[in-house]
């Protein structure tokens, strides 16, 4: 049984202002991976810094202030969960609950991660977690990039749609997603 985590420990420098609460079709950016999360897993929280503003009907797991990485949140989220974690980032509003499905099922018995990989490119922040992932991840030094920590676990690799790995980091991505949405 997974735990459903939304990352949203980012700083949101690049946007201005804070992303998990950032308005995407009237909707705060947060609310699009948890709603495909609440999908798939019967328990749905958010790692987060304390300081990060969240919608209050979130559960929300406070991470550690330091170190500054998305690493802490996976750290966090695996040593609260006791159990398999499967994550999507706070702004990738259009991941869907079919592509978590496919993600989770990878996730075998003796493995560490199943992990979307796009155009050869994995995403460490849409993948599947085993609690044996744990050790690896606290090694791993603050600069060093996720992708190469998440690598070196050997991941399953599930293969993914450009669109649906898209991330919201800037104003104008914020207003390409509201474009792709109301097109759609």
């Amino acid at each position: 049984m997974f735990t459903g985590v939304v990352l949203a420990g980012g700083l949101g420098r690049r946007m201005g202002a804070p992303k998990a609460t950032a308005l995407l079709a009237g909707h705060p950016l947060i609310e699009y991976p948890s709603a495909a999360l609440r999908l798939v897993c019967e328990r749905v929280v958010v790692v987060a810094k304390r300081r990060t503003d969240l919608p209050p009907e979130l559960e929300r797991w406070d991470e550690p202030d330091e170190p500054q990485h998305p690493v802490a949140g996976l750290c966090h989220a695996l040593q609260q969960a006791n159990g398999p974690i499967l994550v999507c980032a706070a702004d990738m509003p259009f991941v869907t609950a079919e592509v978590l499905r496919l993600i989770a099922a990878e996730l075998h018995p003796s493995g560490n991660a199943a992990v979307g990989s796009c155009d050869g490119r994995i995403e460490p922040l849409l993948a599947a977690y085993a609690p044996e992932a744990l050790g690896a991840l606290r090694r791993a030094t603050p600069d060093e990039p996720l992708r190469r920590t998440v690598e070196a676990l050997e991941p399953a690799l599930v293969e993914v749609a450009p669109e649906l790995v898209f991330n919201v980091n800037t104003p104008e991505e914020l207003a390409e997603a509201e474009r792709r949405l109301t097109s759609g």
